[in-house]
């Protein structure tokens, strides 16, 4: 059966883990005409889409307009880096670093305490930054600009856990509030009293929010992060 543009473009963000307000804020489009769109009425006009395709660089063009191709543009050889380094950092020449895939293991607390069970879908090799442990996909936009869904975060694990945290750094963390599990990447700081510590989004859009620091399960610094600049 084939799909429509509204279809195509459905299913981008099911692979992407976007929902209609994640693209709305990341694209700056008119709030609303998502919906509008979905419902078959004219929520999307050549300039959203424009906004769309600047800001999801890796989706393709003729595959979301017409259909033909791929749906994700080959990646280009070029690459961004961004380290996040401390004072006591120190780089190392070459490392190998593990690239996972997260929807394939138990979450943090499983990839952290057994490497030995988890397969990585692929190595990063990268010069000249500090010691890491591994590296995993970045889904969301709360960190966005800085860091964008679809990017590669490096991380060191610490632990000790809350007791080891620098505060005002980034974290990749993973908490359990009322039963359910969360994994994000946050600005971690101090909250009002020892028990609570506070998540900061780089994202302006997404408020600050407090949690009880023994809620953390798994805690990982981010050393450094990788995006791939697609040429459409």
């Amino acid at each position: 059966m084939c799909e429509n543009f509204v279809e195509r473009l459905q299913r981008y963000m099911e692979e992407k883990g976007i929902n209609d307000n994640q693209m709305t804020v990341a694209a700056d489009l008119a709030i609303g005409s998502l919906g509008k769109l979905k419902k078959g009425g004219k929520g999307m006009n050549s300039t959203n889409i424009e906004k769309i395709l600047r800001h999801y660089t890796d989706l393709s063009p003729e595959w979301l307009l017409t259909g033909r191709g791929e749906m994700l543009l080959r990646e280009d050889p070029a690459i961004v880096q961004q380290k996040f380094p401390l004072y006591t950092d120190h780089s190392v020449e070459l490392q190998n670093v593990p690239l996972y895939e997260l929807d394939a293991t138990a979450g943090l607390v499983a990839l952290f305490t057994d490497h030995s069970r988890q397969t990585p879908i692929s190595h990063l090799q990268i010069p000249n930054l500090p010691p890491c442990d591994g590296a995993l996909y970045v889904r969301g936009d709360s960190m966005y600009p800085l860091l964008k869904s679809g990017d590669i975060v490096l991380y060191k694990e610490v632990p000790n856990g809350i007791h080891s945290i620098l505060w005002g750094e980034m974290y990749l963390l993973s908490f359990t509030i009322d039963g359910e599990d969360y994994i994000t990447i946050k600005y971690i700081q101090r909250g009002d009293n020892e028990r609570i510590v506070r998540l900061i989004s780089h994202n302006p859009n997404h408020s600050p929010k407090e949690i009880p620091a023994d809620s953390i399960r798994a805690l990982a610094l981010i050393k450094a992060s990788v995006r791939f600049n697609t040429m459409g």
